[in-house]
């Protein structure tokens, strides 16, 4: 068998149908549209239209509104709810999961609704005025966890010179070389010359021999 004894199984090709060449040709006149009215015009109708009625993509959701990508969502907790800890305990993200009044995974905001009647160290990633002065107010205190890293005491000495105690010597600081634009300035046109120093100023004798010269 050669090439071109190749063949395509019978039934699996088929001549392309030509419309609008005469009504002899089966697909004549409307070329298979029909009669008159939409479906026959040549633009037809676009994805998604539903004959003018509201389409179902504008329905739902009516009003979308606006979606802030870059939301942060808290796991809420009212300092009514802290009561369940005992007096003087520390209350961490742990402690409020297991408990059941966060989620695992989430950051935790606690909220100043209601009255704490014991001493707690919170331990949370947010919290409002009013609940951190609900807790200060029986003697706990707050740690706000994600907190930016402070500079230490010693490289905001170095950076600003203060902070230091009594007696204690400031950190050197580097002696800051002259940069590129200070040493263009130096090298600028139309300055005149430094005056020569006392070791390279001429001698008499010199001074004398030039003038006979001259």
């Amino acid at each position: 068998m050669q090439l071109h004894d190749l063949k395509p199984p019978k039934g699996s090709r088929h001549k392309t149908q030509r419309i609008g060449r005469g009504t002899g040709s089966g697909r004549g006149k409307t070329s298979g549209r029909g009669q008159k009215g939409q479906n026959a015009r040549s633009e037809g109708f676009r994805l998604g239209f539903e004959g003018g009625q509201m389409p179902y993509a504008q329905r739902i959701p009516k009003l979308p509104g606006f979606k802030n990508p870059f939301k942060k969502v808290y796991a809420v907790v009212n300092v009514s709810k802290l009561r369940r800890f005992e007096d003087g305990s520390r209350v961490d993200a742990d402690a409020l999961v297991e408990a059941g009044l966060a989620r695992a995974g989430l950051d935790i905001k606690v909220l100043g609704t209601g009255d704490l009647k014991s001493k707690l160290t919170v331990e949370a990633h947010a919290f409002s005025s009013s609940a951190r002065a609900a807790i200060e107010a029986r003697g706990g205190s707050v740690k706000v966890l994600g907190e930016p890293r402070k500079i230490g005491a010693r490289r905001l000495a170095a950076k600003t010179g203060k902070g230091l105690k009594v007696g204690e010597p400031a950190p050197a600081a580097a002696e800051e070389k002259p940069g590129r634009a200070e040493k263009g300035r130096t090298k600028a046109k139309g300055e005149a010359p430094a005056p020569p120093s006392e070791e390279n100023a001429p001698t008499g004798e010199a001074q004398e021999t030039n003038t006979e010269e001259a």
